[in-house]
């Protein structure tokens, strides 16, 4: 079998298995955190939005960041883990990719995810299973893993 990866992420934890044959049970190899995306706003923002006065002299806006602080977080976290899936990819530490993340969590990845290491993915699930174990992650994918 081909070395595989499986990376099971949320926006604030991942988790790296790997499988000895396409119907073996799963072995933890790395788990990563970013307890950054957990905080609340308040924690993640040491000031208020500015504020800014209309022509007018009437009345005050506040400015507002483009993207949130949580929601950059969760950005910061899926390009780490696209940089470490490249290294581990140049690395030759795997030669195909299966993706378990939450939903949200998924879209960012891909975004941020390299065309090489795109193009090692042969399965995805939109689910969060981080806080499993790695029997139950097992119990979700196909009976035999890709092998292509």
């Amino acid at each position: 079998m081909k070395p595989t990866w499986i990376l099971v992420a949320d926006s604030s934890r991942a988790r790296i298995f790997t499988a000895a044959t396409p119907s073996a049970p799963l072995e933890e190899l790395e788990d990563l955190t970013h307890p950054e995306s957990r905080e609340h706003e308040q924690e993640l923002v040491t000031d208020l939005p500015g504020k800014h006065r209309n022509d007018t002299g009437i009345g005050a806006h506040g400015f507002q960041d483009e993207v949130e602080p949580k929601d950059q977080e969760k950005i910061r976290f899926a390009k780490y883990l696209a940089r470490h899936l490249d290294e581990g990819r140049n690395q030759n530490r795997y030669q195909q990719l299966i993706i378990v993340a939450a939903p949200s969590f998924l879209g960012l990845l891909r975004n941020e995810m390299s065309e090489p290491t795109r193009k090692l993915v042969v399965y995805e699930l939109d689910k969060n299973l981080t806080q499993h174990t790695p029997e139950d992650i097992r119990a979700h994918l196909p009976e035999y893993l890709p092998n292509h």
